[in-house]
């Protein structure tokens, strides 16, 4: 740790350089991923803490770590140490970053930030705070790029095309729904700052960040014009003749915001939740219509082509963690295995499936204790060993061509408490009850999130993360702009969102408890009161039925248990080597 005080050490000479009082880190890139390539790991370069949200505040005599209920556990260990606290957020009465900064520190302070890693919003929202208390806000550019030795550069890896046969459409006609977004808002422009974004528009991806297969770049999408700006070089001829050929020009990434500056008198569309401050400051003498992306409406909403290929994906993901429980009980015991050898093990048994591009997102096996750390991340140097009892939780998914999983499942290696199958249970009742959920058009996602907590609710338990996020298609296995959770967020659940389903149980020191399906919206009924949507799953893996405690299941719940394990038995079998097949009637006999 004292590599971190030495580091924070160096960025306090450069705030006293600059005459700050303190610097804000958002602990993002400039294009407000979650995920993030090497060149952006500033939280964990100036923190140590390797989760994937967290924002940082360093004063000259402070520092703090903000994260949520998915870290609290990893950044306080991680941390230690360092000097550095960690805050907690979304928990009741947090104390954001801004209202501590202007609570630590006095009027006619400065308080320096990037403007390219702050979104607009988040921008205004730390600026009206601290003028309250006299404070300024500075733009400081990138402070850390001065005590980063050797840092990474943006990653050069090639720009690959999706196949419209997958992608379901292609980039014209997205720029047509685009243009007739555009047309109904009286603008004439719409920027596109986030990678999934800018990958899905131009049906286009990457390898830039860990588990996210985008580029990093900007877009703009005119009534007359579609700009991309992106490091030229990794694109092959073909393809940069392809796009030249659709009218799309291929500029370099550094040249942004040069064009932006020098484009005067138009009309923006720009999603203020999203795009960076600097984007709104190179807009200057124009106007901004500030709604969220119709981009990522759009792509949230998948085609029918999408729909399908997430099938498909799914399909490959069964068989590949049909093939995973096999090996597990059969190797448990018999060798050693930890939670990190699981975890490869998962992803070697998924690499064998056709069109297979990278897990969707580093895996998560926790075993006993580790299974309370929601986000556990563990190398083969402090993982658990596994052993023929308690329970294992593993959360893990995959990138194909066709689609991007994501699945939890908790298994019983051996003998399991009373304690336990009524945890597993309550959980279970929650996430069949989401996915069984009927309601109306217009419903948000915090309308439903009572679903799948209702059981756990009655008996005084709760989980501090949120129950659904959206999934992109062969992109970001978090992705918005809707959500499940109990958090409110305006934007409605519509016909074609793929989300997941994922409600939880942790005890600390003892187990962890999810199980996690992947859903997806459908019509189900028109009537005299209107249009009543609900959920289809599209996750093919069997839940353990060992860990039931069937006293708190009703005969409908039975029912849809019954009927999921009967699909998932029909739809693999075929795919699955015969010898298999008991093991798969085994995990899917009724209850």
């Amino acid at each position: 740790m004292n590599e971190i005080r030495l580091r924070l050490k160096a960025l306090r000479l450069e705030m006293l350089k600059q005459n700050l009082d303190a610097f804000y880190i958002s602990g993002t890139d400039p294009h407000s991923s979650e995920y993030l390539s090497d060149r952006w790991q500033t939280r964990a370069f100036i923190t140590g803490f390797t989760g994937s949200y967290g924002t940082v505040v360093i004063t000259q005599e402070e520092a703090g770590l903000w994260t949520d209920t998915r870290y609290f556990l990893q950044a306080e260990e991680q941390l230690k140490g360092t000097g550095i606290k960690m805050f907690k957020l979304r928990v009741p009465n947090a104390e954001l970053p801004e209202k501590w900064l202007a609570r630590k520190l006095s009027s006619d302070s400065k308080v320096g930030v990037d403007v390219q890693t702050v979104t607009i919003d988040g921008y205004r929202a730390m600026e009206s705070v601290l003028d309250e208390k006299g404070i300024k806000l500075v733009k400081t550019g990138d402070l850390l790029d001065r005590i980063w030795e050797e840092r990474p550069e943006i990653p050069k890896e090639q720009v690959f095309e999706l196949d419209e046969t997958c992608a379901g459409l292609t980039r014209k006609e997205k720029k047509e729904a685009v243009v007739s977004e555009l047309k109904k808002r009286n603008a004439d422009y719409h920027i596109i700052t986030t990678l999934d974004e800018l990958a899905w528009m131009f049906n286009l991806r990457g390898s830039d960040a860990a588990y996210n297969p985008v580029f990093t770049g900007y877009g703009v999408i005119g009534k007359s014009e579609s700009l991309l700006f992106a490091d030229t070089s990794k694109f092959s001829e073909l393809l940069k003749n392809k796009l030249d050929k659709e009218h799309i020009q291929l500029r370099d990434y550094d040249a942004f915001f040069p064009w932006l500056t020098q484009m005067k008198g138009r009309t923006w569309f720009v999603d203020t939740s999203s795009a960076n401050y600097a984007v709104f400051e190179a807009l200057d003498n124009n106007k901004i219509i500030e709604d969220i992306s119709c981009i990522s409406l759009l792509k949230a909403c998948k085609n029918e082509v999408e729909i399908s290929g997430f099938k498909e994906a799914m399909r490959k993901d069964g068989v590949a963690l049909v093939e995973f429980l096999f090996w597990l009980k059969n190797s448990l015991g018999k060798e050693e295995i930890t939670e990190y050898t699981a975890g490869r093990k998962l992803a070697d048994f998924r690499a064998k499936q056709p069109d297979f591009m990278g897990e969707s997102f580093a895996p998560i096996v926790g075993y006993k204790e580790h299974g309370a750390i929601v986000h556990l991340s563990v190398g083969p140097d402090d993982a658990l060993l596994l052993k023929p009892e308690g329970v294992l939780l593993f959360d893990s998914g995959g990138h194909y061509l066709q689609g991007t999983t994501d699945i939890t499942r908790t298994v019983a290696l051996g003998n399991v408490s009373g304690r336990q199958k009524k945890d597993f249970t309550l959980v279970l009742k929650g996430m069949i009850a989401l996915s069984n959920a009927i309601f109306p058009e217009g419903i948000k996602g915090a309308h439903l999130d009572i679903l799948a907590r209702k059981f756990l609710w009655e008996q005084r338990l709760n989980y501090g993360h949120g129950t659904g996020h959206g999934v992109g298609h062969f992109l970001n296995v978090h992705e918005g702009p809707m959500a499940i959770r109990q958090e409110f967020n305006p934007v409605e659940i519509k016909l074609g969102m793929v989300l997941s389903n994922e409600p939880g149980l942790y005890r600390e020191g003892e187990y962890g408890i999810r199980t996690e399906n992947m859903i997806y919206c459908v019509e189900k009924e028109q009537t005299s009161f209107g249009t009543f949507l609900g959920f289809e799953t599209l996750t093919l893996c069997p839940i353990d039925t060992n860990l039931l405690d069937e006293s708190l299941i009703t005969i409908e719940e039975k029912n849809w248990i019954n009927a999921y394990h009967a699909r998932i038995n029909t739809e693999l079998k075929p795919l699955l080597n015969v010898n298999l097949h008991p093991f798969l009637d085994e995990l899917t006999k009724s209850v």
